[in-house]
């Protein structure tokens, strides 16, 4: 007969019971409260609204990113940046205030153009070609 009182088994079976067995939850002392009280469903999200499908923001990159792109680009290039037929027409402008009926040779003009950007950009970067191709000219040994 068990014993009343202490249940059906021992304090040293109970532990090993104890350690026996799967741990299951314990009842919340608070129940959950509906964050969205009067309504069986959260709110939807913005992005489901009607008006609002397939808009997508075009690609932006971050500032300064494009600035320095086009820094390296242009200081890699030896294009000519200003061009060609305004800076032509400026030189004959200037030069009529000196003497009228001027005639340029095409090649006088380019060599005024390069002289002015590279007075404008301010850098003229001497790489070592360049030293190769004066010591060349000058049939000095490379």
């Amino acid at each position: 007969a068990p014993r009343r009182g202490r249940g059906l088994y021992s304090d040293c079976e109970r532990r090993k019971l104890a350690s026996a067995m799967a741990r299951t939850s314990k009842p919340l002392a608070n129940p959950p409260v509906a964050k969205h009280p009067g309504s069986s469903s959260p709110p939807r999200l913005r992005a489901e609204r009607p008006g609002h499908r397939g808009v997508k923001k075009p690609h932006r990159y971050r500032p300064g990113t494009v600035a320095l792109r086009e820094i390296r680009r242009y200081q890699k290039s030896t294009e000519l940046l200003i061009r060609k037929l305004p800076f032509q027409r400026l030189v004959r402008e200037i030069a009529q205030d000196f003497k009228t009926d001027l005639r340029f040779q095409s090649s006088a003009v380019m060599a005024l153009q390069e002289a002015s950007e590279a007075y404008l950009v301010g850098l003229v970067t001497i790489v070592p070609k360049d030293i190769q191709l004066a010591r060349r000219i000058r049939r000095e040994r490379a």
